[in-house]
């Protein structure tokens, strides 16, 4: 559902850059709508404009005002009100919401992927290998986003768009995880000073590796915990009717 929110974004950022659009959302409110903290994480940086967040976000309210509106009209009119107003407010809280649930899901996928991408690098550097063909050689061996996303920046840099500190900061940028700019910012100095990078790399990978093994163990402590709260709303009064439903029955019958 985040996917199909922020294409729907990203498709009308594209129609008002056609000078025959016709925004419904005042000007203000496109500009003003808060896109900027969100779009680099979740990798929409330059697709998805402040105009076309806040024109997605005005007309999705709209949809979901109109939608519980009509759901609740078919009960009564207040209750018609009332979900027009709920619509309302989950209507405008939908894309950032999407944009939010993408950024984490990157940021976990990347997480995953950076120990293994600093060893691969720390073996090409060990055998002599420059940082440029130590990241070609998990670029062009790994199919995952981060590969993809270093593959795109270098390629920026090789072919002289942009800087090699620029690209890798870029990088970091778009994603939302303080380690990977920690792993940057390293590289970077070290690219800067002439230092030696393989040792870094290396307590990098396993810091990456630590990190998200712990945070997959507390995923799944707490798994016990939110597992109680369907268990006694749908499980726990289910099985207190089949229990208590037949001696319920009898007392009733005996009266």
């Amino acid at each position: 559902m985040d996917e199909v929110l922020i294409a729907y974004g990203v498709e009308v950022s594209q129609r008002l850059r056609s000078p025959l659009a016709r925004p419904l959302a005042p000007a203000a409110l496109r500009c003003r709508a808060g896109k900027e903290p969100r779009a680099a994480p979740s990798g929409v940086e330059g697709r998805l404009t402040d105009e076309g967040y806040g024109e997605a976000r005005t007309r999705l309210a709209l949809a979901g005002a109109i939608v519980g509106a009509a759901l609740g009209s078919v009960a009564t009119v207040e209750l018609g009100m009332v979900l027009a107003v709920a619509g309302l407010a989950a209507g405008w809280q939908a894309l950032p919401w999407a944009l939010d649930q993408r950024s984490r899901c990157r940021a976990e996928a990347m997480e995953r992927d950076l120990s293994e991408m600093l060893d691969v690098m720390a073996l090409g550097m060990r055998s002599g290998l420059s940082f440029d063909r130590s990241l070609e050689l998990y670029t062009g061996h790994f199919d995952t986003l981060l590969a993809a996303a270093f593959r795109s920046a270098h390629r920026q840099w090789a072919c002289g768009l942009v800087g090699r500190d620029e690209a890798l900061r870029a990088v970091a940028a778009s994603y939302a995880s303080p380690l990977l700019g920690r792993v940057v910012e390293n590289m970077v100095r070290s690219l800067r000073f002439g230092a030696t990078m393989a040792d870094n790399l290396e307590d990098a990978a396993r810091e990456a590796r630590n990190g998200y093994k712990a945070r997959k163990q507390e995923q799944v402590a707490k798994a016990p915990v939110k597992m109680m709260v369907p268990t006694g709303v749908l499980i726990l009064p289910a099985m207190l009717m089949l229990v208590l439903g037949p001696v319920l029955l009898e007392l009733a019958g005996g009266f």
